[in-house]
């Protein structure tokens, strides 16, 4: 049996960057740092939501979620600002993470420098706040997104997590 090396090479891109990895979260002056910066971009308050990423074999889910399922200020906040995101995205305007996360923020480039059209941006609200799903054709692509989540996770440690482990407090 003849395995062609590109591909096996890809194949194995793809598994490692889609399995569930822990990620080892910045120091607290990063997060300081990121916290402080997001409130000039997020008008939610990070304390009182919570990121959640899903990587999924062609792309990404990204929830932010209201903590307080009743909190229908940070629930109308967050949806505001993920619109205003998903707008941003879909014409290759990544400036508000790059504010929060920097210009080096790992994957931001690549998604940055995509054909507009290649990755498939969709927001739509969820009861406790919004999502947006990012999906692609595109290898490098899928790599970058998982690179993406995978770097605002270190980031933001105790304010997101990985797929759906969080509890909600009432």
């Amino acid at each position: 049996m003849i395995i062609n090396k590109r591909a096996l090479s890809l194949f194995l891109v793809i598994f490692s960057s889609t399995s569930v990895t822990a990620i080892e979260k910045a120091s607290d002056a990063r997060i300081n740092e990121v916290a402080q910066l997001g409130k000039h971009v997020m008008p939610f308050d990070l304390n009182q939501t919570l990121h959640i990423f899903t990587k999924v074999k062609n792309g990404g889910v990204q929830q932010v979620i209201a903590k307080n399922a009743q909190n229908k200020t940070q629930i109308s906040l967050i949806r505001e600002h993920l619109i205003k995101i998903e707008n941003d995205f879909k014409q290759a305007n990544f400036s508000d993470p790059e504010k929060i996360h920097g210009k080096d923020m790992p994957g931001l480039e690549a998604l940055r420098n995509a054909k507009l059209g290649l990755i498939t941006i969709h927001y739509s609200e969820i009861p406790d706040g919004a999502k947006i799903t990012y999906l692609s054709k595109d290898a490098k692509l899928i790599i970058a997104i998982h690179q993406w989540f995978d770097a605002q996770l270190r980031d933001h440690a105790s304010h997101a997590t990985m797929h759906r482990m969080h509890h909600q407090t009432k």
